[in-house]
């Protein structure tokens, strides 16, 4: 009988050491510059209705340190997940993305820095064709309401474009010419979406940032807020980082 018990206990032992690791259910969301998390609505519910568990992180964009802290706050708490970030928001997880939880990176149009690379000083590599930023005071900065649209949002409704430009955060100028100091791409995987017709970083600089990160990547036809444009593209690619994390 004792060795019968010892044999079951031992064989449940094998079975919890050989059993999958947990499934990645959790999604981190972190929007860029000019923008607040508002804008994932339409994703994040598409990722809810699939059963993930989704988080946004509303970030000032003050300091880069500051936005980088508010990322990793909800990092700390949201166990195995997939980090995405759009624009600037690249740089916000190529950094806070070394975090233990982080099982897979998701750029969104959005920067892919090497150690010591800014957003300033990738764009001047390639720079964009919008040139609607500019100082508002106070050390920040903000598009130009009259060219939001055509230079931010050209694929969504004139109304939703129009409140964005209103309700737009501004960006402390200093958060833009930070450098980072981690590149998490480099130890974790990563995946990857150029929005073709992107007037705020360069298609062309996405896929040299994407190519050299040996992202996972897919094109779409859209402005620099794809993922409001192709929601249910940027979803899937979301999901299949998270699949492929298990």
């Amino acid at each position: 009988m004792k060795f019968t018990s010892f044999a079951l206990a031992a064989a449940a032992l094998v079975s919890m050491t050989d059993a999958a690791p947990a499934e990645v259910k959790s999604i981190v969301l972190v929007h860029g510059a000019f923008a607040d998390g508002s804008g994932w609505k339409s994703v994040a519910s598409i990722l809810e209705g699939d059963g993930y568990t989704v988080q946004i992180v509303q970030e000032p964009e003050t300091t880069f340190e500051d936005d980088v802290a508010a990322t990793k706050i909800i990092l700390d708490k949201a166990g195995p997940c997939v980090l995405v970030g759009h624009s600037y928001g690249g740089m916000i997880i190529t950094q806070a993305g070394s975090n233990a939880n982080v099982r897979s990176l998701v750029y969104v149009a959005a920067y892919v820095p090497e150690v010591g690379e800014s957003a300033l000083s990738l764009n001047s590599k390639m720079p964009a064709a919008a040139q609607s930023i500019a100082p508002i005071g106070g050390g920040f900065l903000a598009v130009n309401q009259n060219l939001f649209a055509a230079d931010f949002a050209a694929d969504s409704p004139k109304a939703e474009a129009h409140f964005m430009a209103i309700s737009q955060v501004p960006v402390a100028s200093e958060a833009l010419g930070a450098a980072v100091t981690e590149a998490a791409w480099k130890n974790k995987p990563s995946y990857a979406v150029v929005a073709q017709q992107d007037r705020m970083i360069n298609p062309d600089l996405e896929r040299f940032m994407y190519k050299r990160a040996h992202a996972d990547t897919i094109e779409l036809q859209g402005s620099h807020t794809i993922f409001l444009s192709h929601p249910a593209e940027v979803a899937a690619l979301i999901e299949k980082a998270a699949k492929a994390s298990n």
